[in-house]
């Protein structure tokens, strides 16, 4: 009987709240019922974590919080925030695709973020659906997982995974860029591709455009791209690359075969994508990257040689 009055009591007095703005608060795996009242108060969601796990403890008994990303409203009563996050309402984790990675770091990465086994993104990569979705005519979504910030599902199948990656690419595809292929005589296609190839280059924001305006002023004179992230695309691995690489036998290798590679070489940025469609007007034809990561472009191979010869005294 005196318990059953301490839950009426209990109860009476954490049934009401919760008007105030909404906030997200995020519960790692693993966290005690104590770290994550401290979240729920720190963001104002409830007023004492002391009173927060008393009630937790008395009705759940162990207390125990579902791990997740939860969207609640500040000024929430005790019971109504433990009832939100008992249900899992919004029981999500989030990842963290950077740009520029090739399609099996990105594998490898949410592989990591979500103990889901790297294989097994990597075969739904090459799911017929999602390359139809995608628009995509290679046989994976290199490319096409666009690199962001995601709330994935606790639970969710990789091919669910990649196909929220797709749908935020189609979404940052803007209307106005189909437009744009026409003008500059490119499939949707070779601009993701080209556009892969200028984040594998670029470290320096305001470079861009102006990378880009190199590659395609040597396409339209039908010079070799010469790009080296197509090289360690190629060779499957980032490291230094040698003299011996660049014979490295591939149709991505772009020292050796003329044109744009077959397919992206990696997830590129909306900024990037956005500068193979729109580069600078130059006459640049080459460009060596300096140590802090900016670039020198020439017009002429000659100035090239010296802008080298430049950066490298630079570099010592």
């Amino acid at each position: 009987m005196k318990r059953v009055l301490v839950v009426a009591v209990a109860a009476s007095l954490a049934c009401g709240g919760g008007s105030g703005p909404p906030v997200q608060v995020v519960i790692p795996e693993g966290a005690t019922l104590r770290a994550a009242a401290e979240s729920l108060t720190a963001r104002g969601v409830i007023g004492s974590a002391g009173w927060f796990r008393w009630y937790a403890t008395l009705l759940q008994g162990s207390g125990d919080i579902p791990a997740g990303v939860y969207r609640l409203r500040t000024g929430m009563s005790a019971g109504r925030a433990l009832a939100a996050l008992a249900g899992g309402r919004a029981a999500l984790r989030r990842i963290v695709v950077p740009e520029g990675l090739m399609l099996g770091e990105v594998a490898n990465t949410v592989s990591r973020q979500l103990s889901v086994p790297q294989a097994d993104i990597e075969n739904a990569a090459t799911d017929s659906a999602l390359l139809a979705r995608a628009g995509s005519p290679g046989p994976t979504l290199e490319g096409y997982l666009y690199p962001s910030t995601y709330l994935v599902r606790y639970g969710a199948p990789p091919r669910e995974i990649l196909a929220q990656m797709v749908d935020e690419f189609l979404a940052n595809w803007q209307p106005g860029w189909n437009a744009r292929l026409d003008a500059i005589k490119l499939t949707r296609h070779q601009v993701v591709t080209l556009a892969s190839i200028v984040e594998g280059e670029v470290r320096y924001e305001p470079d861009r455009k102006y990378v880009a305006s190199v590659y395609l002023n040597r396409l339209r004179k039908g010079m070799r791209l010469q790009a080296d992230p197509t090289v360690i695309y190629a060779l499957g691995k980032r490291r230094r690359l040698f003299e011996k690489d660049y014979l490295f036998r591939s149709r991505y290798n772009t020292y050796l075969v003329d044109g744009l590679p077959p397919g992206p070489i990696g997830q590129p940025s909306a900024a990037s994508i956005e500068a193979a469609l729109y580069p600078a007007e130059t006459s640049f034809l080459y460009f060596v990257a300096q140590g802090d990561g900016k670039h020198v472009f020439s017009r002429t191979y000659p100035e090239h040689l010296q802008a080298i010869r430049t950066a490298r005294v630079t570099a010592r």
